[in-house]
């Protein structure tokens, strides 16, 4: 297993389309163990394979505590909506920044398991918004795109800034 770069916002290629993944090989399998490995060095609880410059559609979470409650979502397609929810969120390509996002309260997802097994999902809650969270990604839309321009202006200065400090 490896640790994966995770691109930073305003990065351009956080705006790919992620394409379907053709095939469940050993490939997929070693980018689904580097990506969990990846997520859970950052402290996050998801991850899209475009947040680590790979555009697939390929999604990593684990919403429990101890770590171990892991999901794969492969060519995940929400099928249903319902509800409406405010949730504060935060990302790892956008560290440190946090703000309140409007999304479905339950989705329906379907998705291929690392297996190649499809499965429904219906969930709710934080799940819930993580799911959404992580398949905008794979859409090429980053979480502070629901803000106003000036809250996106404002994030992507202080990123600026803050990555000039540390090089």
């Amino acid at each position: 297993m490896a640790l994966l770069n995770i691109l930073q916002y305003p990065d351009e290629r956080l705006h790919t389309v992620a394409k379907p993944v053709a095939e469940i090989d050993e490939r997929i399998r070693t980018l689904v163990a580097d990506m969990f490995e990846t997520m859970y060095e950052a402290r996050g609880i998801g991850l899209a394979a475009t947040q680590v410059n790979v555009h697939e559609r390929v999604v990593v979470m684990d919403l429990s505590e101890e770590q171990n409650e892991p999901r794969v979502f492969i060519n995940p397609i929400i099928t249903h909506k319902d509800g409406q929810t405010t949730y504060e969120e935060g990302c790892l390509s956008v560290p440190g920044i946090y703000d309140t996002v409007t999304r479905a309260e339950r989705v329906t997802v379907e998705a291929l398991d690392e297996k190649g097994e499809k499965f429904t999902l219906e969930a709710d809650g934080l799940l819930a918004i993580c799911i959404q969270h992580e398949l905008d990604h794979l859409a090429g839309k980053v979480f502070v795109e629901y803000l106003s321009t000036l809250k996106q202006n404002r994030i992507k200065t202080k990123l600026k800034k803050r990555a000039k400090h540390n090089l």
